[in-house]
Order: structure tokens, then C-alpha cells, then sequence
């Protein structure tokens, strides 16, 4: 544990010096204030034609596009330079051979990352306190799309280091991050109808057959340990390519 709080202290102190990391907040919040405005005017001028309701018709499609069209985008971006800069550098070779495993370098590094995308999770509060000052938003409906977001953006995570695991590369990484989580995302239209296993196998594995729930403010324990699941897996095949490269060296 003490191996792991130093390289995320490293790490973190990394992100915070280099201009990525400042890029991507940024562009966060401008996307989400901006879909937020878009969809709190379309919602309020529908609310004087109908009912509606705060957390489905609000809340939920805000939480949807954020997971869908801006962390697909920018986790890639902030994973990037985790392994690739290293590689580009020519000092992953040293940390590789440093008196440390694999697992608590790669752990070290995943734990930093989550941290700052934790970061700008805390940004889109800023919207629940408007929220909560016009309204009454259901907290199990939001603690269940937070959920849901904190997960997805974990999988993107892993995904990401695995990516940046491979390439020294860092637009390459990106763009194979990029790549891998599309296919979570809408594998389970892939799937052909009248192979009934192959298409539950990939509604399984993509990522948004899960999430969907959650973001309609219900958790059960099959989705969460599917995300678990998932974030292992990568970060396994991340660890086995260290590994590999290590023995290479």
C-alpha cells in the first residue's frame, strides 16, 4: 500500500503540472454547462405543455449524454500519457525495474486518474444545487446516475491504460481507447437476431446495457458486478502487458 500512495502522489502531482489534465476539466465543464443549459430549457418549456417528471425526463437524459458523448471522448485523453509518455521518455524501462510489482505501479497510476475524473464529477454538483433550489430531485435517483457515471468512467479508465500500455503513442492510445470503449458501448446491436446467444452475450458485455438502469435510479447487484468485473479485466490485461514488456527488457 505504501508503493501504490507514492506512485499515485507522483502521478497526481504529474497531472497537475502538465496542461492535458487543465484541457480536459475545461473542456468537461464547457460541454456539460452548456448540455446542461440546452436540456433545462427544452425541459421547461415542455413541463408548460405536459407533466413531467424531474428525474426521468431531466436528470436521467443529462447523466446519458454525459456518459455517452464526452467521457467516451475525453478518458481517453486523460489516460493517455500514463504508460505512453513513459515509453516516449525511455524511463518506463527503469520503473519496471524498480524493487515494485506491476500490480502496485499500474494500481498507483489507476488510482490517480479516478481521483481527477472524481474531480470533475464534484464540478457537475454545481447543478444539483440549482436543482435542489428550484425543485425536489429524487436523491436515490441521483445517487444511483452518480453510481452509474463514477463506474462507467472506471471502465474508460482501465480501458485506457491498457491502450496506453501498448503504444508509446500517445494519439494512438487515444485513439485506441477511443475504439475499445465505442465497442462496449453499442455491442449489444451488433449481435445477430437470430443467434439468441450471441446476441445475449453482447448485450451483456456492453457497457450501456447496464447502465441504463442505473441511470433510470435502479441498482442491482448483476450491473454492479459487471462493472467490477469489467474494470479487473482490463486492468489484468493492462498488468500482463507490463509484464510482458518487462521480460522483453
Amino acid at each position: 500500500m505504501r508503493v501504490i500512495g507514492h506512485v499515485l502522489k507522483k502521478e497526481i502531482f504529474s497531472y497537475f503540472v502538465s496542461p492535458v489534465v487543465y484541457v480536459v476539466i475545461s473542456i468537461f465543464m464547457l460541454l456539460t454547462g452548456l448540455i446542461y443549459f440546452i436540456f433545462l430549457v427544452d425541459y421547461l418549456s415542455r413541463q408548460n405543455v405536459t407533466y413531467l417528471n424531474l428525474s426521468i425526463d431531466f436528470i436521467s437524459p443529462f447523466f446519458y449524454f454525459i456518459n455517452i458523448f464526452i467521457l467516451i471522448f475525453l478518458i481517453p485523453v486523460l489516460t493517455m500519457r500514463t504508460f505512453a509518455e513513459e515509453k516516449s521518455r525511455g524511463t518506463m524501462e527503469l520503473l519496471l525495474t524498480y524493487p515494485v510489482r506491476d500490480t502496485e505501479i499500474l494500481l498507483g497510476k489507476f488510482a490517480a486518474t479516478l481521483f481527477v475524473f472524481f474531480l470533475m464529477l464534484l464540478y457537475t454538483g454545481v447543478f444539483l444545487i440549482y436543482l435542489f433550489l428550484g425543485s425536489s430531485p429524487e436523491t436515490g435517483m441521483l445517487v444511483s446516475v452518480y453510481l452509474g457515471t463514477f463506474l462507467v468512467g472506471s471502465v474508460f479508465i482501465s480501458v485506457g491504460l491498457l491502450a496506453s500500455s501498448m503504444t508509446e503513442n500517445q494519439i494512438i492510445a487515444v485513439i485506441l481507447a477511443f475504439g475499445i470503449n465505442l465497442s462496449l458501448l453499442f455491442i449489444r446491436w451488433i449481435g445477430p437476431v437470430n443467434a439468441d446467444w450471441l446476441s445475449s452475450l453482447t448485450r451483456y458485455i456492453s457497457v450501456s446495457e447496464h447502465l441504463e438502469p442505473m441511470l433510470d435510479g435502479i441498482i442491482n447487484s448483476t450491473d454492479i458486478i459487471y462493472f467490477i468485473s469489467m474494470i479487473f479485466f482490463f486492468l489484468f490485461l493492462t498488468n500482463r502487458v507490463l509484464l510482458s514488456k518487462k521480460w522483453r527488457s
